[in-house]
């Protein structure tokens, strides 16, 4: 019994799931292309462009990679003010220059992968075999 209900419920959620992805293909040339005209005045109107992939990749790996540098700033200040304030405690000192050294190899890694990325989506293709203009 069981067998058999769990076997119509499946087969009610494979034709839940697969009927608007039939029917999907039974609109004609002419409303799809009415459809797609009226996206293109929706995405010219709120100020959207066409933007491959590759360029929004790239894109959003930079804005990253910018805000990784901002906190490693951010640790670099934090490390001297800690230096600054230990009052001559060797403790606390080599804490923060232990602090200190992490936050150079961070930016370190930072660099090596902003010059990965540079490299990949200013000299490998991603728009359709042709080649890309500089990123930066």
């Amino acid at each position: 019994m069981k067998k058999i209900f769990s076997f119509f419920i499946l087969s009610f959620l494979f034709f839940l799931l697969v009927g608007p992805l039939a029917s999907a293909q039974l609109l004609n040339a002419d409303v799809a292309s009415e459809l797609n005209n009226k996206a293109e005045v929706t995405t010219g109107q709120a100020g959207l462009t066409n933007v491959s992939l590759g360029i929004l990749a790239a894109n959003i790996i930079r804005v990253v990679l910018s805000l990784l540098s901002v906190i490693f700033l951010v640790l670099i200040i934090l490390a001297g003010f800690k230096w600054m304030t230990a009052a001559g405690n060797e403790e606390q000192i080599k804490k923060s220059q232990s602090s200190m050294k992490s936050a150079i190899i961070g930016l370190v890694l930072i660099l090596a992968a902003y010059a990965i990325t540079y490299f990949v989506f200013n000299y490998l293709p991603f728009t359709g075999g042709s080649k890309m203009g500089p990123v930066a």
